[in-house]
């Protein structure tokens, strides 16, 4: 059976535990929601320290702009 949560009288929801040892989040952890159909997506937001060395081996030059498609 899916994790369910319930939002309180103060529009909250605790997320149980054993998710948020399965995927480490920690308190104080930033979330986006993106709309998905008739659901959200729940994702946490990285920090910018975490993204560092991310597109270490893009190359500018090489990038196709979607503007000139057909």
């Amino acid at each position: 059976m899916a994790e369910t949560a319930t939002l309180s009288s103060k529009v909250q929801i605790a997320i149980r535990e054993a998710i948020r040892t399965a995927r480490a989040w920690k308190a104080g952890l930033t979330f986006a929601f993106v709309s998905k159909d008739t659901g959200e997506l729940l994702v946490p937001v990285p920090k910018t320290q975490n993204l560092r060395g991310l597109a270490k081996r893009a190359r500018p030059e090489e990038y196709r702009d979607r503007s000139n498609r057909i």
